[in-house]
C-alpha cells in the first residue's frame, strides 16, 4: 500500500513538472513574438492551452509550435456554448469595482455593456435606463473607446469613471454636458477594461455581455433584450 502511495506521488509529481515545462515553451515562444502571457492553463481540447495574453485569448499547442485563435465551443448540450468567451466572462466579474452599475430593484438579468459616450446609439440606451431597470435587468458599464485609447473619447471616460459619483458624470456626459477633466486616478484603469472588450472580439459600441460570456453587438430596446434574455435562459 505504501509503494503504490509513493507511486502515485512520484507519477503526480513528473506531470506537474511536465506541465511546468510546457507552459515555459509557450511563454518561450510567445515572448519572441512580442506577446505577453498572462495565464496558462489546460483547455477543453487535449494537446491545447488556454493561454490569456496582453492580446486576447488564444490556445496553443503544448510544445508551443500552433496558435489557433477563436472561440471554442462546446457541442454537448441542446445549443454551442463559447467556452472561451466563458473565461473571459469571469474576467469581466474581476472587474465588478470598476462598473458603473445601474441596478434594478427586481434584479432577474445582469448585462455588463461596453459603452461608448460618443456613441449614438450608446446614448440612446442610456436614455432607456429605467425601463432596462424596471424590466428585472442590472445594466453595469464598462468603458470601451472605441476610436483608441488616445482619442479625447478616453479621456473624458476616464474623468467620468474616476468621478465621485459615476453614475450622474456618466449621465450627464451623455446628455452632452462638459465632465470635468480628471486625467487618472489610482481604482480606474480604462486600459483594462477597453482590452477586455478586445479579447471578447468587440470593435462596436454599445456590446452587451451576458453573463455566460455570449456577446450581443448593438442597440436593443428593453423588450427586445428581455425575449432575447428568456430565450437563452429556456435554452
Amino acid at each position: 500500500m505504501k509503494k503504490n502511495i509513493v507511486w502515485v506521488i512520484s507519477l503526480l509529481a513528473a506531470m506537474s513538472h511536465s506541465a511546468l515545462a510546457d507552459d515555459m515553451a509557450i511563454k518561450r515562444r510567445l515572448n519572441k513574438m512580442g506577446i505577453e502571457t498572462e495565464n496558462i492553463h489546460p483547455s477543453p481540447i487535449v494537446g491545447l492551452s488556454t493561454v490569456i495574453t496582453n492580446q486576447g485569448l488564444v490556445y496553443v499547442t503544448e510544445d508551443g509550435k500552433y496558435l489557433l485563435e477563436g472561440p471554442i465551443y462546446d457541442l454537448s448540450g441542446q445549443m454551442p456554448v463559447n467556452v472561451t468567451n466563458q473565461i473571459l466572462a469571469k474576467k469581466i466579474e474581476a472587474m465588478s469595482a470598476q462598473m458603473i452599475i445601474f441596478k434594478a430593484p427586481e434584479e432577474k438579468y445582469i448585462v455588463t455593456v461596453f459603452t461608448d459616450v460618443t456613441c449614438g446609439y450608446c446614448k440612446k440606451f442610456h436614455q432607456d435606463i429605467a425601463e432596462y431597470n424596471k424590466k428585472g435587468i442590472t445594466v453595469r458599464y464598462l468603458a470601451f473607446p472605441r476610436n483608441g485609447l488616445h482619442h479625447e473619447s478616453a479621456k473624458t471616460m476616464t474623468s467620468i469613471w474616476c468621478s465621485a459619483d459615476r453614475q450622474k458624470a456618466l449621465t450627464e456626459a451623455f446628455k452632452g454636458e462638459t465632465i470635468s477633466p480628471i486625467e487618472k486616478c489610482k481604482t480606474v484603469d480604462i486600459t483594462a477594461q477597453f482590452n477586455i472588450g478586445h479579447m471578447l472580439g468587440i470593435n462596436g459600441t454599445p456590446a452587451l455581455v451576458l453573463e455566460d460570456g455570449t456577446v450581443i453587438p448593438g442597440y436593443l430596446t428593453a423588450d427586445d433584450l428581455v425575449k432575447g434574455l428568456e430565450k437563452l435562459k429556456k435554452k
